[in-house]
């Protein structure tokens, strides 16, 4: 609870996204198109899906001054998310504790930017939550949340095949994107105002996803590291499709589904690769693989090596840290953000990963997985 007073302490006059997702609701409800520009009132656009505007109603009809109250309410409101989605999943208490407090300054990061990234990872590991809990039908209303406000939740879809319902969740995922596909619609101007925001969200994305590139906050991932260290400019798909197989291969494992451990660590690839293999990544958006960071050391059956600990060391000192000041700012200047380093420890982690969900077996563990 201390992170979201401390963001709001520090950005109570200066919360620029927090004015972006303020201008989309009242742009909605002036019926104005929510994803043209505004560099006079905070420099940038609006790219989350029509539902967000109405998801954010609550926050944005307090004033901004003096206090900006609505500023403390997101970020306490983000905070208590996760916090619940950590608490209410299936891993024990010495994972819970190992995550909240490995992540807390990746945390911060992302809160001083008042980033929905937080509740996007919240989104995911409900998802996988309640699909263990065989609550498909509730599953599928946190995936489809998520997607209808940054299209990333979909990959809770990678959590399919471990699914005992299957019928259940696709059914499910249909009736829970209609609804939010029409809920903004008796608020916001009916029918043809909101299909047409759909539309202009498309449009939005695609232009966004062209500028990423260019960048130098954005495309921190695997692709933005390896066009900038290289130096070469080729099609992105020639790491995204190889990625998408390494990514897939654990799934031939077939006898390995019954070890919850499996489970957990292919929730944390997928936690991972959302932001290793996509141009949109940002810095604010790494609270996603640190929690897969700590899945991954800590639901292994078996011992971690030093290698593994330097790595888990390493991640949290170039990835965690070089956006904050106790981070030499000449090394931060001069190579972390011109060459995308802080999507390194993670590469690395992840690969190493897919090499031991290929490899290792991991059963002995599967009876101790569950939370007490």
């Amino acid at each position: 609870m201390l992170l979201p007073v401390i963001m709001w302490l520090s950005k109570m006059t200066r919360a620029n996204n927090f004015l972006i997702y303020r201008g989309s609701f009242w742009n909605a409800v002036r019926e104005w198109n929510l994803y043209l520009p505004n560099p006079a009132e905070y420099g940038d656009s609006h790219h989350y899906g029509p539902l967000f505007s109405l998801l954010f109603s609550p926050f944005a009809i307090f004033p901004l001054k003096p206090l900006n109250i609505g500023l403390l309410l997101w970020g306490i409101t983000l905070t208590l998310f996760l916090y619940w989605a950590i608490r209410h999943s299936q891993f024990n208490k010495r994972q819970q504790l190992f995550i909240l407090w490995f992540c807390a300054h990746e945390m911060l990061t992302a809160l001083f930017m008042q980033q929905f990234n937080i509740a996007i990872a919240a989104t995911i590991l409900l998802a996988y939550y309640l699909i263990e809990r065989e609550k498909d039908f509730w599953a599928a209303f946190f995936i489809m949340l998520g997607t209808f406000v940054k299209i990333y939740s979909i990959v809770g879809l990678a959590f399919f095949f471990f699914s005992k319902h299957k019928g259940r969740l696709i059914g499910g995922m249909l009736f829970w994107a209609v609804v939010f596909f029409l809920l903004p619609m008796p608020f916001f101007h009916g029918w043809d105002y909101i299909v047409e925001q759909y539309y202009n969200w498309y449009v939005s994305l695609a232009e966004k996803n062209a500028l990423n590139a260019g960048s130098i906050m954005q495309n921190i991932s695997l692709i933005g590291m390896t066009h900038r260290i290289t130096g070469m400019q080729f099609n992105d798909l020639w790491l995204i499709i190889p990625g998408m197989v390494l990514f897939a291969l654990p799934y031939l494992r077939f006898d390995q589904y019954k070890n919850m451990a499996f489970r957990q660590t292919l929730l944390a690839s997928v936690l991972m690769f959302i932001i290793l293999f996509s141009t949109g990544s940002e810095s604010s958006g790494y609270i996603t693989p640190f929690i897969g960071i700590v899945i991954w050391y800590t639901a292994a059956p078996w011992k971690r090596t030093r290698w593994d600990v330097f790595l888990l060391v390493f991640a949290f000192i170039l990835s965690s840290m070089s956006p904050s000041d106790l981070f030499p700012a000449y090394l931060r200047r001069e190579y972390v953000h011109p060459y995308a380093l802080k999507a390194l420890p993670v590469t690395i982690i992840w690969l190493q990963l897919c090499y031991e969900m290929l490899t290792k077996e991991y059963a002995q563990r599967a009876e101790t997985t569950s939370c007490e």
